[in-house]
């Protein structure tokens, strides 16, 4: 029992900033207040740091300089960077121990493996930009949305398209829900929730100020936050605000959340500088969170994740290992969650039109 309560004390905030560093903090959360004490700086980066996320020993982080730095949290020293992109990188996400995906200016979606950090598939993912990337809980599909305007569906077995859509406008962040039943998609300040069986919008919900960050604390509260102080929640399924408090004193940049005994830890951080650690419980009526704790990091912070060892031991479900063919993994994924994705079926939408020409000369 004393390791099991030590365990539940190895915790990191990872936050990424303007001024180009990026800020570890080790979290004792065995007192009733919790402490964040620095545990490292990594000044890697030659611009600002523009995406973090983090696995179970690698922490990485995308910058507006093209690059993707790597942190090993096991040995404490810097591993390194991944050098792919023609463009600021703009999302990061891990799925399982051993992938990574990065997104860019550049329109790439690569997956990269984490045993030797080879980029194994260099996706050409959207005319323009990709603003945002959400692997699946199963780890066999991803979503991607970018400036070309649409948001796109990718079988991670077989690296192709499975699905275009068309959605008329810039979205800037896309995230499964944990259940991998639904997705949502902002634009500006609005939520848009999709289904993934009909791949239509079910549902909108509008933030007062344009929103910066989203994370699903469970299946049906969504955390928001946007161009002001406060962090609302989103029930999905009442389609309403259910809770609002104000975090900190400037705009709330970024959210993060991960999950204590029988509380849930949301994670804040802001333009002021501050990171912040609030408990919540996930009850039918929601209240307001309370401070557990608070780290002045002095920087301007851009970008958040939450390290812990065990992170990614949830998703250690392999039903596809045994499949070979496309259509056999196709299979697979339709066995698991709930995933029906017409994987060899590609649809195109509007895709008829003709290309308006770009002033300049561009591509």
């Amino acid at each position: 029992l004393a390791r099991c309560s030590s365990m539940a004390a190895v915790l990191e905030l990872i936050a990424g900033s303007y001024e180009q560093i990026a800020f570890g903090y080790r979290v004792k959360t065995d007192e009733k207040e919790w402490t964040a004490k620095p545990d490292f700086t990594h000044h890697a980066h030659t611009a600002s740091i523009s995406a973090v996320a983090a696995s179970e020993r690698f922490v990485v982080t995308g910058s507006k300089d093209e690059t993707i730095q790597l942190y090993d949290m096991k040995k404490k020293i810097e591993h390194g960077a991944l050098l792919h992109h023609d463009g600021s990188i703009t999302c990061l996400e891990f799925y399982g121990a051993s992938h990574l995906m990065s997104g860019g200016e550049d329109g790439l979606l690569c997956v990269w493996s984490t045993k030797k950090w080879e980029c194994l598939k260099s996706i050409n993912a959207h005319k323009g930009h990709v603003t945002s990337l959400s692997v699946h809980p199963s780890g066999k599909l991803a979503l991607s949305v970018g400036t070309d305007k649409t948001l796109r569906t990718w079988n991670l077995i077989s690296g192709r398209s499975a699905f275009i859509k068309n959605i008329k406008q810039n979205a800037h962040i896309v995230k499964w829900s944990p259940d991998g039943d639904k997705y949502v998609v902002v634009v500006n300040d609005t939520v848009n929730i999709y289904d993934l069986e009909t791949a239509s919008v079910t549902g909108t919900v509008t933030n007062p100020k344009r929103i910066s960050s989203v994370k699903f604390l469970n299946n049906s509260i969504l955390a928001v936050a946007g161009d002001d102080e406060f962090v609302r929640m989103c029930d999905m399924g009442k389609e309403k605000w259910v809770c609002e408090f104000k975090a900190h004193e400037t705009r709330v940049k970024a959210v993060d959340s991960f999950d204590m005994e029988d509380y849930c830890v949301l994670v804040t951080a802001s333009n002021d500088g501050f990171i912040k650690m609030w408990k919540l419980h996930l009850k039918e009526e929601l209240e307001t969170p309370t401070l557990l704790g608070e780290v002045n990091t002095t920087a301007r912070l851009t970008c958040l994740a939450v390290w812990k060892p065990s992170s990614v031991q949830q998703t250690t479900e392999e039903p596809a290992a045994k499949a070979t063919t496309s259509e056999e993994l196709t299979r697979e994924l339709s066995k698991t969650k709930r995933v029906r994705i017409a994987a060899e079926e590609v649809v195109l939408e509007d895709e008829s039109k003709p290309k308006k020409k770009k002033k300049g000369g561009g591509k």
